[in-house]
């Protein structure tokens, strides 16, 4: 009987949005320079904002659909929270993007940390202006700035994908902090 040998490329199906490095790839990778026992704590902490921030723009429609105050006081205390932990998650992924000049080196890392601060600044707006009163302001502006807020959210999260799994970046590995 006759086997036939197969090959797969060990690179990913999808086509670099920006920019591929093959070495990087091959690779063994960066690790996070904040971590507990190997432990990456930037994709953990990345969790709650995302999780809080798209359940108020889930909140914000059901306010739309509904007018009922209960949605207006979800997404005030939402929009709260995520604007704590994002900015929780912000200090650990800056910290990387500081230390680890592999980062810095590629437009992904860039426009990642520029989309989370966009983020920061817009959930802070949309968390001020519902302050003095969370119905009043949720149509038509907060449930705009939700969008944005939820757009930007999954652009920004191919970034840092782009990042671990291109890169390499915040992975266990021994790789060079510059370039492989």
């Amino acid at each position: 009987m006759e086997t036939t040998e197969t090959t797969s490329t060990p690179f990913p199906h999808v086509p670099p949005i920006i920019e591929s490095d093959d070495r990087e790839y091959q690779d063994s990778g960066v690790p996070s320079t904040v971590a507990i026992a190997g432990h990456p704590l930037h994709p953990l902490s990345i969790i709650f904002p995302i999780a809080f921030l798209a359940t108020a723009l889930g909140s914000d429609f059901g306010y739309w659909l509904t007018r009922d105050f209960f949605w207006a006081r979800a997404s005030l205390w939402l929009i709260g929270l995520g604007l704590v932990t994002g900015m929780i998650a912000s200090l650990i992924g800056m910290s990387d993007f500081l230390q680890i000049e592999r980062v810095r080196k590629r437009t992904a890392g860039w426009a990642h940390l520029i989309l989370n601060i966009s983020i920061l600044v817009f959930t802070t707006i949309n968390f001020i202006l519902r302050l003095g009163d969370p119905e009043g302001s949720i149509l038509p502006g907060g449930l705009i700035l939700s969008l944005i807020v939820g757009t930007l959210t999954s652009i920004t999260g191919w970034f840092g994908a782009e990042l671990s799994y291109r890169h390499k970046i915040g992975v266990v590995g021994a790789g060079s902090q510059k370039y492989p």
